[in-house]
C-alpha cells in the first residue's frame, strides 16, 4: 500500500502543522482535529526532542514519629506537608523499551527525589520550544497601526531621527499555540547493569555537563531513574484544530521510533507558518 503525506494541522483560526506519512488507507482531512494517536506521535517526538522538563512532587506531611520526615533534617517551613512542588529537571529518552517512559538523572539530596522517597506521586511537564521563529506574526490592524506609531514615538524621543526603529515583538512565537503534555506515573530506580554505559552515553549525549555528577561521581550521590507513564494529558494547541485531553496510555507506548522520526513539529525547519493552514503537500 503506497504511503501519503498528511499534513496535521493543530491551532486556532490559524495552526501550525506537522507531518505525518500515513497508509493511503488512512488519508485524512487536514483540516478536521488530529487523533489522540497522532497526537501521541507528536508528543513522543517532542519527548525525544525537548531536553528539559518540570518535575512535580507532593511534600510529605510535616509528622516528626514518621520514618520519612526530612522536615526537621532540611530546617523547611511549617506547613508544606501536601502542597506541590515543582522544579526543572534534565530528561532524555534513554529507555531501551521505546515505550516513552523518560529517563532522569536523580540527584539523592534534591528535593523532588526526596519527596519521591517519602511516597510522592509523580507528574512531569513537557512543553515544545521552536527552534527557529516563525517567518512572519499575525497581527490586528489596531496592534500594527500602535506598533508603528509606538516605534516612531521612540526614535522621536532620541532626537535622531536616522535611529528611528520599530519595536520589537516581545514574542517570537504564540506558545499557546504549541503543544504540551504533562505525564502522570511513578519513579523507578533503573538498576545497574550490562547497559549502564549505553545508558550513561545516551544522558551526557543530550546533556553534556551532566557527566559531573553521574552516578559514582564525587559531587553529588545520583542514580538513574524513569518516570513510567500511566497517564498522558495533552494540549495540542488550541481547541478548535489540536486534540486536547487524555491519551490513552497504550496508544502512547506503542508509538514506534519511525512514527515518531516521520513527523515534523512547527518551527523544526526555518521559514514555518505559525498562522497558515497548509494543504496537503505544501512542505
Amino acid at each position: 500500500m503506497k504511503p501519503s503525506t498528511l499534513i496535521v494541522s493543530y491551532a486556532s483560526g490559524a495552526a501550525a502543522a506537522a507531518i505525518v506519512t500515513l497508509p493511503r488507507s488512512l488519508e485524512l482531512d487536514a483540516q478536521r482535529i488530529p487523533t489522540s494517536y497522532e497526537s501521541a506521535v507528536l508528543g513522543r517526538r517532542i519527548l525525544a526532542l525537548t531536553p528539559l522538563a518540570v518535575v512535580s512532587t507532593i511534600f510529605p506531611s510535616d509528622d516528626p514519629k514518621s520514618k520519612n520526615d526530612v522536615s526537621s533534617k532540611e530546617n523547611r517551613p511549617a506547613g508544606l506537608g501536601g502542597q506541590p512542588h515543582g522544579l526543572m529537571e534534565y530528561i532524555a529518552d534513554c529507555d531501551d523499551t521505546n515505550t516513552g517512559n523518560p529517563t532522569i538523572l536523580a540527584i539523592t539530596i534534591e528535593t523532588s527525589f526526596k519527596n519521591v522517597a517519602a511516597g510522592s506521586n509523580v507528574s512531569l511537564a513537557v512543553q515544545w520550544t521552536p527552534p527557529h521563529p516563525p517567518a512572519k506574526r499575525i497581527s490586528s490592524e489596531s496592534e500594527s497601526f500602535l506598533s508603528r506609531v509606538k516605534g516612531y514615538l521612540l526614535g522621536f524621543r532620541s532626537h535622531d531621527r536616522n535611529k528611528r526603529q520599530s519595536v520589537a515583538d516581545p514574542s517570537s512565537y504564540s506558545a499557546a499555540n504549541l503543544p504540551r503534555f504533562s505525564l502522570h506515573g511513578y519513579i523507578e530506580r533503573i538498576p545497574d547493569g550490562d547497559d549502564s554505559a549505553a545508558l550513561r552515553r545516551c544522558f551526557v549525549d543530550t546533556h553534556p555537563d551532566a557527566r559531573y555528577w553521574l552516578p559514582g561521581s564525587r559531587v553529588h550521590e545520583s542514580h538513574f531513574v524513569r518516570l513510567v507513564v500511566q497517564h498522558v494529558y495533552w494540549i495540542g494547541g488550541f481547541g478548535d484544530r489540536a486534540y486536547i485531553g487524555w491519551i490513552p496510555v497504550d496508544e502512547w507506548r506503542n508509538v514506534s521510533r519511525k512514527e515518531w522520526e516521520a513527523v515534523r513539529l512547527p518551527g523544526e525547519e526555518k521559514g514555518w507558518k505559525e498562522w497558515a493552514t497548509p494543504a496537503v503537500g505544501d512542505l
